[in-house]
């Protein structure tokens, strides 16, 4: 997670005019895929229902987004992270394209489909490397994962992201846009904040006080 929010403040020096590749942003096409909300830290991959079908279980706390009583489809966007080739460095992933947000009802977990036009990515490029992101925008004021990734560290909303997958083929003035074949389930939910080291320090002279009282 971490890797992903310096790449998002990070500026696509990658992209250009040049770099207009496209895919099908939709993650029951090409396979099945959902995303839930809930639990205390990141989880990927497939449930036995999924498509291919895998072995991940989220269970109890766990709601699928656009779930009645969960987050709210039309306020939970999702959007990808790109990078060029295969198997990319994950730090090298950009925000990249528009932003989607979620069904209800039998599409609950799933996105609404859009053809998403990817800054970094070239035309009809052989191979990309992508995840997937999503969040809690209720507040309305995290519109695109750039701005939502200092807030999902600092614990403020949830988010999370899918496991790296390799799509072939990106669409272009040669190739149709690609269905996101390799894309796989996940959860979102709110990260613990990780200490500063400045607080790491306080904690540390706060215990030696209380040890020097003891004594």
């Amino acid at each position: 997670m971490k890797k992903l929010i310096l790449a998002a403040v990070t500026v696509a020096s990658a992209a250009s005019v040049f770099a207009q590749g496209t895919v099908i942003f939709n993650n029951r096409l090409g396979g099945t895929s959902h995303v839930y909300s809930g639990g205390s830290a990141q989880v990927q991959g497939n449930t036995a229902s999924d498509n291919p079908a895998g072995s991940t279980v989220y269970g109890a706390g766990y709601t699928l987004v656009g779930t009645v009583g969960g987050l709210a489809a039309s306020s939970t966007f999702a959007q990808l992270l790109a990078a060029p080739g295969q198997n990319a460095a994950e730090s090298s992933l950009q925000p990249s394209g528009q932003t989607t947000v979620f069904r209800t009802g039998a599409g609950a977990g799933n996105i609404v489909q859009i053809t998403d036009t990817l800054g970094n990515i070239p035309k009809d490029a052989a191979f990309a490397s992508f995840e997937m992101v999503a969040w809690d925008n209720s507040s309305g004021l995290y519109p695109t994962w750039t701005q939502a990734a200092p807030a999902v560290l600092a614990g403020l909303i949830m988010g999370g992201h899918s496991a790296e997958f390799t799509v072939a083929s990106i669409g272009g003035d040669v190739n149709t846009p690609p269905n996101l074949v390799g894309l796989t389930s996940f959860n979102i939910f709110t990260p613990i904040p990780e200490p500063t080291s400045a607080a790491l320090l306080g904690l540390g002279a706060a215990a030696m006080l209380i040890f020097r009282r003891r004594k």
